[in-house]
């Protein structure tokens, strides 16, 4: 909803008054005002309609998902760099339904912006694999599909692994 640098800035004006509400006693407050704080900081780190978004796209809503994706207006100003990378990432996803070309692109942008977490980049490289194998090029999604794997340290996506390498090996 707000800017990036505006919710640093609402943190910093609760933070000051915080500190002014510990100096003339009213301590309660203080902590108040810190927690709140806490959260402008917290959806700094995490933007609140990136997070929307992945609740929909949790129910299975990708229409949902992409309304919640559309509020985002200008997201290279509006987002920090791994939030840019999500952006993209859910948008890979959307994409991979409808138009090949399109998801590849978003998949492939969210990579070189940073993805936090290592099952998601696991799960863009799958992706990117997938379209590379349907686009007929083997060598590029023999290699995609090897970093996922390297990458899936939680063993959630061996069967999806394993399947597209058998679905490689009838190329």
């Amino acid at each position: 909803m707000f800017n990036k640098n505006i919710k640093l800035v609402i943190a910093a004006l609760i933070i000051a008054y915080a500190v002014y509400q510990f100096i003339e006693g009213y301590i309660g407050n203080g902590i108040a005002l810190i927690f709140l704080a806490a959260v402008f900081i917290f959806l700094y780190f995490r933007n609140e309609l990136i997070l929307m978004a992945f609740l929909r796209m949790r129910k299975q809503d990708m229409e949902g998902t992409q309304k919640w994706l559309a509020k985002i207006k200008n997201p290279e100003s509006a987002l920090i760099k791994k939030q840019q990378g999500y952006y993209n990432y859910l948008h890979g996803i959307i994409y991979s339904q409808k138009n090949l070309t399109q998801a590849e692109k978003y998949f492939k942008k969210a990579l070189k912006l940073g993805l936090t977490m290592d099952y998601d980049v696991a799960m863009a490289k799958l992706s990117l694999a997938g379209i590379a194998m349907q686009k007929r090029r083997k060598r590029e999604a023999t290699q995609l599909l090897q970093e996922a794997k390297k990458l899936d340290k939680n063993n959630m996506l061996t069967e999806q692994i394993k399947m597209m390498q058998q679905q490689m090996k009838k190329l």
